[in-house]
């Protein structure tokens, strides 16, 4: 996994929990020698312990020190490190003489034992990294296809997301995805109740997948234009979370501007209008408050352009509000031209 990690472009800070494999010294107690010198086992491991470890019997007030410092006994780095040092520790045993450590045992060198990692009740090393310029995603997908080019053993599995960020970025999207569809169910429902049509809502709710053709096209072009690369990686602006939760808020709006238009459309052919005059009507008249409100929007959330975390919020809303606003005013006329056009005309023509 982690040689798939390297020969990825833009991946960079590759880690594993698994550990290096490293010795350990462990003392073995010669219980019979010391027995005879008076000596039990756990005085031999507390003084072996003070000496690699340490202890803190006590502390001292020192008169310019807030806090009492700590006063911990051990022996120096150089002497914790040779073997020889080690056994030349004495021990108090029988009749008050001084026995050194190496009298009362050997150390035994043994390897290190790997830490086990569990989830889900399975065995798991985790491979871990980042990415420099480059989005999550992308090189997921990438690394995904390679694996399955080279795939692992019959008896190991891959799960990309186990942990990490790009676990919480798909639960992240998922949830916001299951929210925008909760939405816009909602929305129809309200829009069918006040229509009294189940057809006219789907009309209106085309202005909502008009606002992506102005989001995606927008983050591309911004990544063109004004992504400067720092330390000599790309540093562009993702399409995160916050910029989908502006794609939600951004259904309202645009909606509303369509709405706006069919009601319009409505009071026209109430006051007589011709069908086809009630429709360039409300193009233009409704042209000036659809901008105006598209723009105030607009201008509110370029501040948010300089925040690292709400900027791709900022942009979304702003790119979509352009591109549904343009779309909205001409998509949304003419497509209710189209399906209407026949069913008008043969009102006016019974008329």
């Amino acid at each position: 996994m982690t040689s798939i990690m390297r020969k990825e472009p833009g991946v960079v800070d590759i880690d594993t929990s698994a550990s290096a494999a490293r010795p350990r010294r462990n003392f073995v107690v010669d219980k019979e020698k010391a027995a005879l010198h008076a000596i039990p086992t756990s005085r031999i491991t507390q003084t072996l312990r003070l000496a690699m470890s340490g202890t803190t019997p006590a502390t001292l007030h020192a008169p310019r020190e807030r806090a009492p410092l700590l006063i911990r006994p051990i022996l120096p780095r150089a002497h914790r490190s040779e073997q020889t040092s080690l056994l030349d520790l004495r021990l108090r045993g029988k009749g008050g003489a001084l026995v050194p450590l190496g009298e009362l045992g050997h150390f035994e060198q043994v390897a290190e034992n790997q830490p086990i990692y569990h989830k889900n009740l399975k065995r798991v090393v985790y491979a871990q990294a980042e990415t420099a310029g480059r989005s999550p995603a992308t090189a997921i997908l990438d690394m995904q296809s390679r694996l399955e080019h080279h795939p692992l053993s019959a008896d190991l599995q891959a799960e990309w997301a186990g942990e990490g960020e790009w676990k919480i970025t798909l639960r992240v999207f998922r949830d916001l995805g299951l929210a925008n569809i909760a939405a816009l169910a909602g929305i129809y429902i309200l829009l069918s109740i006040q229509t009294g049509s189940f057809a006219l809502p789907l009309l209106i709710l085309l202005a909502v997948p008009l606002t992506l053709l102005g989001i995606m096209p927008g983050f591309w072009l911004l990544n063109i234009f004004t992504a400067s690369p720092v330390n000599g990686y790309a540093n562009p602006v993702f399409f995160t979370a916050t910029a989908m939760i502006g794609m939600i808020a951004l259904g309202g709006i645009v909606i509303r501007n369509a709405v706006v238009l069919i009601e319009f459309v409505h009071e026209s052919l109430q006051q007589g209008h011709d069908f086809r005059e009630a429709i360039l009507q409300s193009g233009a008249i409704r042209l000036r408050p659809i901008v105006l409100t598209a723009m105030t929007t607009a201008l509110g959330a370029w501040p948010i352009t300089r925040d690292p975390i709400f900027s791709g919020l900022a942009w979304a809303l702003i790119f979509g509000l352009l591109a549904s606003t343009v779309f909205t005013l001409l998509i949304v006329p003419v497509t209710y031209y189209a399906l209407y056009k026949s069913r008008y005309s043969q009102e006016s023509g019974h008329e």
